[in-house]
């Protein structure tokens, strides 16, 4: 294996999952199956990396060089000539003022992990209501992402309110057949399309845990960019739970690392459990420093984003449709973050050497991903808008479909 291949494929999310290359938690949010291999992987990072033109450019694909280049940014967001970080004080408690703020709760503990943030946090919420179970969703990143963590380090058992790609309804909440100590969750939730339910159909699905005695956990990795969707502020959103996690490094860009917000009884005791869990880390500086950069750059940025997704979604029906393809869908039609899925009637493998070609051949990167089966004769992929995607117009989309579709051999009718 080739170093960038094998480089490629080490890129997982902090709560990665068995032989795939997922986001959850890789700021590249790939998702790769069964499109080709190693190989394929590499000839698509080095396509990435040298095209004229992408949709996102995300920090894996970087050089570290590159990646350290971020924290020359950094004195525009804090004094660096105050002493470095140990064990969480300084920068870093300037990072958990600065989220609790933006969340609009009375306190906020950083984490070097998602993972690790929800399991503490849900097992707080476990002591005080004196019952482990959690209800979420079959598609919650702990289900599909983190290899039973919630019952094999956590001490929890999750139990799944419904299976189908979008949020779980109140009537699911409010109807289910046994008790539940905490509700969590997925805002978006990621592996349905990033799908958010309406800011009705939320209130209403809070108000059924509440009636129900339980405990509210927002999983809000992305919550960052549902401010859109909503018509709401950060704050607003987060003030429906009771806890809300966040991450650093999906959309904000930084190098890693989450954060746990809450009533300042619960994140206190939650910096008890990072300490045994392992994540009072000596020293976290550059990875800190790296999110209040993100904060700063990026999260007034979203928005922007968004907006942009919904013009590439819908350049991407068009484009599709003017090529004949009999069956294409992007999901959700107009999304509802900057992150998407398209749908198209071929095998992983095929789309995944059409994309790759297309992109050696034009310099054009339109999928950077990889693509998942989806079911018989169907694969799906990712679409994600960034910066890099604020230069493509419609007309770009939609010549870059065409350049795409005429590297596909004719679909099985």
């Amino acid at each position: 294996m080739t170093d960038a291949a094998e480089r490629d494929d080490r890129v997982t999310d902090d709560q990665a999952t068995d032989d795939e290359v997922t986001d959850d938690e890789a700021t590249g949010d790939e998702v790769t199956g069964e499109d080709g291999g190693a190989g394929l992987r590499a000839r698509r990072l080095a396509a990435h990396r040298t095209a004229r033109r992408v949709l996102a450019r995300f920090g894996f694909h970087q050089t570290l060089r590159e990646r350290l280049a971020v924290l020359e940014e950094a004195a525009a967001v804090h004094d660096l000539d105050q002493l470095s970080d140990l064990y969480g004080d300084g920068v870093v408690e300037a990072l958990e003022t600065k989220v609790a703020g933006l969340l609009g709760t009375e306190a906020a503990a950083f984490f070097p992990t998602g993972t690790m943030a929800q399991q503490v946090a849900l097992r707080c919420w476990a002591g005080r209501t004196g019952n482990p179970t959690v209800a979420l969703h079959a598609l919650s990143h702990p289900e599909v992402h983190e290899r039973n963590a919630f019952s094999e380090v956590g001490g929890l058992r999750p139990v799944r309110l419904t299976s189908e790609p979008r949020m779980p309804s109140a009537a699911e909440v409010r109807d289910f057949e046994e008790p539940f100590g905490a509700l969590m969750l997925e805002l978006p939730l990621r592996d349905a399309g990033f799908v958010l339910p309406t800011w009705e159909e939320l209130t209403g699905v809070v108000e059924a845990a509440r009636e129900r005695d339980a405990v509210v956990h927002f999983d809000g990795a992305r919550l960052w960019e549902s401010t859109v969707h909503f018509g709401r502020p950060l704050a607003e959103i987060a003030g429906l739970a009771d806890s809300v996690y966040v991450s650093f490094y999906k959309s904000l860009e930084g190098f890693g690392g989450a954060a746990l917000a809450g009533p300042e009884e619960l994140v206190e005791e939650a910096k008890t459990w990072r300490h045994r869990y392992g994540g009072m880390v000596f020293q976290q500086f550059p990875t800190v420093l790296s999110a209040l950069v993100g904060l700063e750059r990026q999260l007034p940025r979203l928005p922007e984003y968004v907006a942009h997704a919904r013009v590439v979604a819908a350049a991407l029906r068009e484009g599709f449709a003017a090529a004949g393809l009999p069956w294409v869908r992007v999901h959700p039609e107009v999304p509802h973050t900057h992150d998407f899925q398209v749908w198209l009637p071929y095998e992983p493998e095929v789309l995944a050497e059409a994309a790759v070609r297309t992109a050696e051949e034009t310099g054009v990167v339109l999928f950077g991903g990889g693509w998942d089966r989806g079911g018989p004769g169907l694969a799906l992929t990712e679409v994600h808008v960034r910066a890099a995607g604020l230069e493509w117009s419609a007309e770009d989309v939609k010549a870059a479909v065409a350049e795409f579709v005429a590297r596909l051999p004719e679909p099985v009718r």
